[in-house]
């Protein structure tokens, strides 16, 4: 039974159903997350490749000549492309990504605008221990996580991720892209597109599991619902059933009711200060860290 099976039953059969928010991302799911980072209300992303455009240099110092870049969650490959134009005689770029057909057509888009660079696309779930390439014998490895996915992680969760993270870069650095606390009602805005596209991601978590595993199910029988819960500084996402909803998966029944939901993701906000006694207790040397005029995103250089 693969991964997503049994996190899904285990999802489905209670009681916290809750489900990791990495099976939004087959092909369609990922493509659905492209169109969100396009949106007016989504922030992140615009904001994010300001930092990248403004401070490239300065990273490509950073990581300095033979370096080994890993990108974590590499998805459309857009805002490394910021980091490869600067970087200095580059060993490798790793890209690592659990949806496989998106990642290697992106690599191959890539690949023909640089004919020179060397890639190495691993089609693996980052979050779990999976094999790179061999690391350079003089250069470091350099890991780049943008887009505020360490949010995606509870604070234990989180803890180990960059524990796996600490041990894999080990005598490299990470370049981390990390969201702050803010206005609610921006972040409301950012979660509750008016277009509705990332209700259609949320929902797309059924219809991957249609797809991939024969989930039986009416995924227009729940509505997209999140919002921010203000004590533990995160946006929760949940599917709401519209009325009783069964599903059926590998032979097993699942009903739920009203009143109950499926929790499909969260995004956790920081302060600078707070996300950087994460890294540190993670193993990481906080070096250096970067933020807009309004505080919205920070970027972090960690020393492994």
């Amino acid at each position: 039974m693969s991964s997503f099976a049994e996190d899904l039953h285990t999802a489905l059969a209670g009681p916290d159903r809750t489900i990791s928010p990495k099976y939004f991302y087959d092909a369609q799911g990922s493509a659905l997350f492209e169109q969100i980072c396009e949106l007016p209300e989504y922030y992140p992303t615009r904001t994010e490749l300001a930092l990248l455009r403004r401070h490239a240099g300065d990273f490509a110092e950073r990581m300095g000549r033979g370096a080994q870049l890993i990108e974590y969650g590499a998805g459309a490959l857009v805002k490394v492309r910021l980091l490869l134009e600067r970087a200095e005689q580059l060993h490798s770029f790793v890209p690592v990504d659990i949806s496989g057909p998106h990642l290697l057509a992106a690599c191959e888009s890539l690949q023909r605008e640089q004919p020179a660079l060397r890639i190495l696309p691993v089609v693996a779930d980052f979050t779990r221990m999976h094999v790179l390439p061999d690391p350079p014998s003089e250069g470091r490895r350099i890991g780049f996580f943008p887009g505020s996915s360490i949010g995606n992680f509870d604070p234990a969760e989180a803890l180990a991720f960059l524990r796996l993270l600490r041990e894999e870069l080990d005598g490299g650095a990470l370049l981390i892209g990390v969201d702050l606390i803010k206005d609610p009602a921006l972040l409301h805005a950012a979660y509750n597109d008016a277009q509705g596209v990332t209700a259609r991601f949320n929902l797309n978590l059924l219809r991957h599991a249609q797809r991939a595993l024969g989930l039986e199910c009416d995924p227009n029988g729940f509505d997209h619902y999140a919002f921010y819960e203000p004590r533990r500084h995160r946006i929760e996402m949940h599917l709401l059933p519209r009325g009783e909803q069964h599903l059926q998966l590998q032979g097993q029944r699942y009903t739920l009711v009203p009143g109950e939901s499926l929790h499909t993701e969260n995004s956790y906000k920081y302060s600078v200060e707070s996300f950087q006694a994460l890294a540190h207790e993670a193993g990481f040397r906080p070096s250096a860290h970067w933020t807009d005029e309004r505080r919205w995103f920070s970027l972090h250089w960690l020393e492994a």
